[in-house]
């Protein structure tokens, strides 16, 4: 059986993150948090957003 993931949108994401949603958006953009495309809509997994966090990827500071 396939096990589907949580989707989020980035409203969602930021307010799980207690973030705004342009950081959120501005991460996404510089490829530092993976998101599924659905014609226009974004949305974040539940999965890669626990995995970008676990590896720190999200700091504050561009590399």
């Amino acid at each position: 059986m396939i096990e589907r993931d949580q989707l989020w949108t980035v409203q969602e994401t930021a307010k799980r993150l207690a973030l705004q949603p342009s950081t959120i958006r501005r991460f996404i953009f510089d490829k530092r948090l993976p998101v599924v495309r659905l014609g226009r809509a974004v949305r974040v997994r539940e999965s890669d957003l626990a995995k970008v966090i676990a590896e720190g990827c999200l700091s504050g500071r561009r590399q």
